[in-house]
């Protein structure tokens, strides 16, 4: 039978867990804001690559194109529960072009929930097609330790910088997960999964 000094300690241990698992999942992260003005003049670069194919935990991997691009985070969004959560803990809404204008991320109430990314406000500051041009949802893998440990350091309003792949992986149980290939895509399965090999705060 358990002692009561080791059901205290037993309880006090899964408490500060809770509050640890709160603290990083929920705990507002820093803001970094900027003067009024467009940010990131270039879009996304998308390349066709060769059928490139890899495994890793029981996943196979293919390369549906390089990828890189430079990007404002307008928001973060950490996921612990569900099968995606395994393989990408991390989705970040970027913009670039008109929505990486600080002037008018002020005006838009941002958010993300369920690996969607949405967008808020009384009056739309741009044309909605054009806010759909230039940001997007983006469902990160990081391929190494070194870009975990980059994901772990950004905040929003950083400006980034990153390549890789956009991908499609399957399970041997049936179940996939494909990234699009369209910046202006809308709805179900418009958001990007990628592979990350490379990513680097701009400033």
């Amino acid at each position: 039978m358990m002692s009561s000094r080791r059901a205290r300690l037993l309880a006090l241990f899964l408490i500060l867990w809770a509050l640890g698992f709160g603290l990083y999942f929920f705990w507002p992260d820093a803001v970094v804001h900027h003067d009024p003005g467009i940010l990131v003049k270039e879009e996304p670069v998308q390349r066709p690559t060769s059928a490139h194919v890899w495994e890793r935990d029981g996943y196979r991997f293919t390369a549906l194109a390089e990828f890189e691009a430079k990007a404002i985070i307008l928001h973060i969004k950490k996921y612990s529960v569900g099968r995606e959560s395994d393989l990408s803990p991390v989705d970040l809404a970027l913009g670039w072009g008109p929505m990486s204008d600080q002037g008018v991320i002020d005006r838009l109430e941002i958010s993300q929930s369920g690996r969607w990314y949405e967008y808020r406000a009384r009056v739309l500051p741009l044309p909605q097609k054009v806010i759909a041009a230039s940001s997007c949802n983006m469902h990160i893998i990081p391929a190494d330790a070194d870009v975990e440990d980059a994901l772990d350091g950004l905040h929003q309003g950083d400006i980034i910088s990153f390549s890789g792949f956009l991908v499609e992986i399957k399970a041997s149980d049936g179940w996939g997960w494909r990234s699009s290939l369209s910046r202006t895509d809308e709805g179900h399965g418009a958001c990007e999964v990628v592979w990350v090999k490379r990513m680097e705060k701009v400033e």
